[in-house]
C-alpha cells in the first residue's frame, strides 16, 4: 500500500495559509528597508556606519530632520537619543552628503510603504492569534522547549506540522517529512548523495533561525554542547541542521506525550562516562588543540 500523505485539519490550514503570507510581507519589509538604505548611501549619507539601525529613534529623527529641511544641517545633538550623545561627532561627518528631490520623494514613498506593511502584519498577527486560541494547551507545552518562548513561534510550529503528532508513527518520520533527515540512496552497492531534501521549506529555515539563536545561549547546555561538538568535525552548517532536528523531535514527544520539555526524560543530555581516563596521546592532542606547546 502507498503511504498516506499528511493533510492537516481545515483550522490548521488556515493557520498556515495566513502565517506564510505574514512571512511574504517581512520579506516586503526587508525589500523595501534595503531600498531606504540604498537611498541613503546613493546619497552618500552614511548614517548606516555609526547606527546598527536605520529605522531606530534616533536616525530617524536625524532623517526626518533631513528631509524637513534639505538646505540646513540637522542639530544632531538635539535629535539622538541619550544613548548616542557620544557618537555625535561621527553622526554630524555621516551626514554631510546631498539629498536631491528625488531621493528625498522616493525615501518617503519608501518609509509610507514599510509603515503601512507593518499595520498590515500587525493585522495579520491578531487574526492568526484569534484562529489560534483553541489550540492554547499545545501552544504552553511548545513554549517550554527552548527558542519557542512567543506565543507566535509556537503557533507558527503548530500551523506547519499540525497539532496531532500520532499522524506521524516516529519523531524520525517528522523530521524526514521536515526535510531534515539524510538521504540513504544506495544502488549497486554504490551510495549517492545523503543531503537533506529540500522539502520544509517553510518550516526548516525557521527552524534554523530558531537554532542559530539558542546554540549562541547558555542557558540549554544540552543543545549549545552538542552544537560546538559538531561544529568542530562537521561545520556550522550541519551542526545547525543537527539541533533543528533535536528541537523538532523535543516538539514531537512533548506534543505526543501531553508533557513539558524535559532533556533528561527526551535522551538530549549526554550521559559521560565518569570512569573513563584520559590516554597520553588524548592529553597531548588535547593540550595542542587548546594552544599549548608540547615538548
Amino acid at each position: 500500500m502507498v503511504a498516506s500523505s499528511f493533510i492537516p485539519p481545515l483550522k490548521i490550514r488556515q493557520l498556515r495559509d495566513l502565517f506564510r503570507y505574514r512571512m511574504k510581507l517581512t520579506q516586503l519589509q526587508v525589500s523595501e528597508k534595503n531600498r531606504y538604505q540604498n537611498c541613503l548611501t546613493w546619497s552618500n549619507l552614511q548614517i548606516a556606519s555609526v547606527v546598527s539601525d536605520v529605522f531606530g529613534k534616533s536616525a530617524q529623527a536625524i532623517i526626518h530632520s533631513i528631509l524637513d529641511n534639505p538646505e540646513e544641517k540637522p542639530n544632531i545633538e538635539q535629535l539622538v537619543h541619550q544613548r548616542m550623545k557620544n557618537k555625535v561627532q561621527d553622526l554630524e561627518i555621516a551626514v554631510e552628503g546631498e539629498l536631491t528631490p528625488e531621493q528625498a520623494e522616493k525615501i518617503r514613498v519608501i518609509k509610507a510603504h514599510y509603515d503601512a506593511l507593518a499595520i498590515c502584519k500587525e493585522d495579520l498577527e491578531t487574526m492568526i492569534l484569534e484562529l489560534g486560541q483553541e489550540y492554547q494547551e499545545q501552544v504552553k507545552l511548545i513554549q517550554t522547549v527552548p527558542g519557542f518562548k512567543e506565543e507566535l513561534s509556537a503557533l507558527r510550529i503548530i500551523s506547519e506540522i499540525g497539532a496531532d503528532m500520532t499522524v506521524f508513527d516516529t519523531a524520525g518520520k517528522l523530521c524526514s517529512w521536515a526535510g531534515l533527515v539524510p538521504a540513504n540512496n544506495e544502488s549497486a552497492g554504490k551510495k549517492y548523495s545523503t543531503r537533506i531534501s529540500k522539502g520544509g521549506k517553510y518550516l526548516k529555515p525557521f527552524l534554523g533561525q530558531v537554532a542559530n539563536a539558542v546554540v549562541k545561549s547558555d542557558k540549554h547546555p544540552e543543545l549549545r554542547n552538542k552544537y560546538l561538538k559538531l561544529k568542530k568535525r562537521r561545520g556550522h552548517r550541519k551542526a545547525i541542521i543537527a539541533i533543528c532536528r533535536r528541537l523538532l523531535v523535543a516538539i514531537y514527544h512533548v506534543l505526543l506525550k501531553q508533557e513539558c520539555y524535559n532533556p533528561i526524560l527526551q535522551g538530549l543530555t549526554e550521559v559521560r562516562n565518569p570512569d573513563k581516563t584520559m590516554s597520553l596521546q588524548d592529553a597531548i592532542r588535547f593540550a595542542q588543540q587548546h594552544g599549548f606547546n608540547v615538548i
